[in-house]
């Protein structure tokens, strides 16, 4: 298909939408500096700076967050207030992590009329808002926000009502448009790139927290439990009687004593001896350094004995322990249930036929992030959903799709890199089973070649493991496994050793003693695990 094709079919349903759509409300495409129509607030907490900046890859502008660890506040007054009463009003807005989002915000708020006196400088987070909507990630947090603020009529206090189970933050850095769509018949929907992902019921005590229309009843504040309410099911039986044979003390382990000292074992041979190679280094000074004592290495002796040192029977458990003794349980005559406080009407419930929102007067972007290169852009109040569904077509489906197949080639070039990698590593480990000493263990290693070579989702990851399996049968193969390293000398000056076991002088700081307790560790030989129980 040509590119001329291409464009009239394109060209075709955004002349649609344009015909069937109704002009929005209000649409910030950020086309031009959002200078003096935008006021950044000027509270001493929002210090990062705002800028007029193209997206990447595109000639397409928006308002770009451009420092990270920073709080950001701007704020957008409406020419007039926008009433969502008993009306279809659509909320758009488009958003870009160009370098992800770890951890912070990239929602906005619809702020409700502020009091007499409020300046948009003054815009924070105290700004009374009407619907808070947009993205929200931090460790566990990942949602899409819609949180509603409905004033109670009977105590005149405005709640905040969380939208329950709301849809996720699309995790890639491509532009992504968020819609929410409220409904005179009090449906609430919510697209990510004009798919719905979630739908919902404003006056449904299941769809948000706390319920826009409170409980009728509320458990009595000031009713308290009575003191001989017994909320115990279960009781120990007051006429049991630990019998008479039951030993408390009994242990839970005991030596075995039919287990008989293998043949052969060294019972005056250290396990570890002093490396008879190791010689005194020629710089070494005793009275710097202290006396020098050899490493150690495993006794040669004990390789083909059962075992070296003092031979202790093995333990095994002590068939006449019971453990402590309690009284088998038996129903509560006198139980009554779990105490619940009465319940008493809510001063604070009302009934509601639809949510009385408060109007819309300003639009604000008032967040915390710890990334940068968060690009808002067409910024949408419509009274239709037309509207938006045009401002999804002409202005954002061309852009998702333009950086949708960046990200597909991009992929496709790491994923042909990578198999290059795979082959390479596979060759070297053909090779690898080739040689004439691992003869015996070829079999073994061209069938784990081969599995991973079957594979072609397999990570480097892996074949670093696999490499490293390869490593591991080499070195038995020369070394035998058995005989470790021996550990290398290690300096102890003379003060170290006149103090060993005293409690110390208490002149230098704690951090002075956890330094000398960390190299007495490091000076000490790695432990061996005992043969003796053989």
């Amino acid at each position: 298909m040509r590119n001329s094709e291409r464009f009239f079919l394109f060209l075709i349903p955004c002349l649609f939408f344009q015909l069937c759509a109704s002009d929005p409300i209000f649409h910030e495409s950020f086309d031009e500096s959002f200078q003096g129509s935008w006021i950044v607030s000027e509270k001493d907490d929002y210090t990062g700076v705002w800028k007029h900046s193209k997206s990447e890859g595109h000639e397409d502008y928006g308002l770009l967050v451009s420092e990270k660890a920073r709080k950001y506040a701007i704020v957008k007054e409406l020419d007039e207030p926008v009433d969502p009463k008993d009306k279809t009003i659509v909320l758009q807005f488009e958003t870009r992590l160009q370098n992800g989002l770890e951890c912070g915000g990239a929602y906005l708020k619809y702020l409700r009329p502020q009091g007499a006196g409020w300046k948009p400088n003054d815009f924070d987070n105290e700004s009374p808002y009407t619907i808070m909507f947009g993205p929200d990630k931090c460790g566990s947090t990942n949602k899409v926000h819609f949180i509603l603020n409905h004033k109670n009529p009977n105590t005149g206090k405005f709640v905040e009502h969380h939208l329950k189970f709301p849809p996720s933050v699309p995790s890639d850095k491509l532009t992504h448009v968020y819609t929410a769509i409220l409904k005179p018949d009090n449906e609430l929907r919510i697209l990510v790139d004009g798919e719905e992902k979630k739908k919902t019921n404003f006056l449904s005590a299941d769809d948000f927290e706390p319920p826009l229309i409170p409980h009728k009843t509320i458990p009595d504040p000031d009713d308290k439990k009575p003191e001989d309410w017994d909320e115990r099911a279960k009781i120990p039986d007051p006429e049991a009687v630990k019998p008479e044979d039951w030993d408390e003390d009994a242990p839970l382990e005991i030596e075995d004593e039919e287990a008989e000292k293998p043949e052969g074992w060294l019972d005056d041979e250290p396990e570890e001896i002093d490396d008879p190679e190791a010689k005194k280094p020629e710089d070494w000074d005793d009275e710097e350094d202290g006396e020098w004592e050899a490493p150690k290495i495993d006794n040669p002796k004990c390789e083909s004995a059962p075992g070296c040192g003092e031979w202790k029977r093995p333990m095994k458990r002590n068939p006449a322990y019971k453990g402590k003794w309690h009284a088998p349980l038996i129903d509560n005559p006198n139980y009554k249930g779990i105490w619940k406080p009465r319940q008493i009407p809510n001063p604070e419930y009302f009934e509601l036929d639809k949510p009385d929102f408060e109007p819309i007067a300003a639009i604000g972007i008032e967040i915390w992030t710890m990334q940068d290169g968060i690009l808002f852009d067409n910024i949408l109040i419509a009274g239709d959903e037309k509207t938006a569904e045009s401002v999804r077509v002409t202005a954002w489906k061309s852009k998702f799709e333009v950086e949708k197949e960046k990200q597909k080639e991009e992929e496709a070039a790491a994923s042909d890199g990578l198999s290059g990698v795979h082959k390479k590593v596979f060759d070297v480990l053909y090779r690898i089973a080739d040689i004439p000493f691992l003869a015996a263990y070829k079999f073994k290693i061209v069938d784990v070649i081969e599995k991973g070579e079957s594979q072609p989702n397999l990570t480097i990851g892996i074949l670093v493991s696999v490499v490293i399996v390869f490593v591991t049968i080499i070195f038995r193969v020369l070394f035998g496994g058995k005989k470790r390293a021996p550990v290398q000398p290690v300096r102890v000056p003379p003060e170290e050793k006149k103090s060993s076991g005293a409690e110390g002088d208490n002149q230098g700081t704690s951090g002075d003693k956890e330094d000398e307790n960390e190299k007495e560790d490091a000076a000490a030989p790695r432990p061996r695990r005992s043969r003796r129980e053989t």
